[in-house]
C-alpha cells in the first residue's frame, strides 16, 4: 500500500505516518529524515545534497525524487511507504508519478489533513527536536518520558527551530 499524506506544516501528518507505520508496518518516508540520513551518507549524491543546503538553497524537485526512488528500491518497502508532506507542488506531484510509474507502482490513497488554523500555530510554536537522531516533541502534547531526555537516542540537547516556526506560522496567518 502506497500513501500520502498532505497538510500544512503542524497538521499531524508525522504523527499519523507513524500510526499507520505501526499498524500496516509498511515505512514512513519523511523528506526531511531522508534529506538529513542522504547528507551524513559518505556518497557523492550525499556531498552533492549537502553542498546545496549548506549553500541556503532549497534542493531541487529532480534531486528529491531522486532520493525517493532510491529509497523506495530499498527491501523494507517492498509492503509500500507513506511519503509525509511529499509531493508540495504540482511539479513534484508529476515528477512523482513518472517515477513510480517506471518502478509499475501506483498510490492507493491520498490523505489531505485539514486542521484549524488556530490549532496549526499552537502546534508549531510547541514544537522542538532532539539535535542527534530528529526526534520530534512538543511542549503540552508529547513531551519526552523523561524530563529534558530524547526518547529514542538518550541525547539532552534539543532545538526549538524558531526561525522555521515563525515563516510557517507567517505563512498560515498572512
Amino acid at each position: 500500500m502506497n500513501i500520502i499524506l498532505l497538510g500544512p506544516p503542524g497538521s499531524g501528518k508525522g504523527t499519523q505516518a507513524k500510526r499507520i507505520e505501526q499498524t500496516h508496518g509498511i515505512v514512513q518516508l519523511s523528506t526531511g529524515d531522508m534529506l538529513r540520513a542522504t547528507t551524513d551518507s559518505d556518497t557523492e549524491f550525499g556531498r552533492r545534497v549537502k553542498a546545496i543546503m549548506d549553500s541556503g538553497q532549497l534542493v531541487p524537485d529532480d534531486i528529491i525524487v531522486e532520493m525517493i526512488d532510491q529509497r523506495i528500491r530499498q527491501p523494507d518497502c517492498d509492503r509500500g511507504f507513506i511519503l509525509d508532506g511529499f509531493p508540495r507542488n504540482v511539479p513534484q506531484a508529476k515528477a512523482l508519478d513518472a517515477m513510480l510509474a517506471e518502478h509499475d507502482l501506483k498510490l492507493d490513497h491520498v490523505i489531505l489533513l485539514d486542521v484549524d488554523e488556530a490549532a496549526l500555530v499552537d502546534r508549531l510554536s510547541g514544537r522542538f527536536t532532539c539535535t542527534q537522531c530528529g526526534a520530534s516533541y512538543h511542549e503540552r502534547y508529547n513531551r519526552p518520558s523523561r524530563e529534558g531526555i530524547c526518547d529514542v537516542c538518550g541525547s539532552s540537547e534539543f532545538v526549538c527551530r524558531a526561525d522555521a516556526v515563525t515563516r510557517e506560522i507567517d505563512k498560515i496567518i498572512g
